[in-house]
């Protein structure tokens, strides 16, 4: 491989893709206030992903850092109210 001089362009540099893509287990779908999310649970920290796929913004929704133990489905509706509470509903945003 040659180095970062050797690149074509200006000022590009070589970085290769994270060996350590994360990976996801998909929960499922679940429906608050009229609104559905799919969720996902990362593999590697535990965090949880919220993608409001019936929202009027595409790939728009919200992530829970880390967690030692899986969320009930009452813990994944608290937090999906939340996020819906805080949205503006001209936008369709936090």
């Amino acid at each position: 491989m040659g180095s970062d001089s050797d690149l074509p362009g200006e000022g590009g540099f070589y970085a290769p893709a994270p060996s350590d893509t994360p990976t996801y287990v998909e929960l499922g779908t679940i429906t608050v206030d009229g609104e559905t999310f799919a969720v996902r649970r990362s593999e590697d920290d535990g965090s949880n992903h919220y993608d409001w796929i019936s929202g009027p913004n595409a790939g728009y929704g919200f992530s829970i850092s880390r967690g030692s133990e899986p969320r009930t489905n009452e813990q994944h509706s608290v937090a999906i109210h939340g996020f819906l509470a805080e949205i503006d509903p001209a936008t369709g945003y936090l």
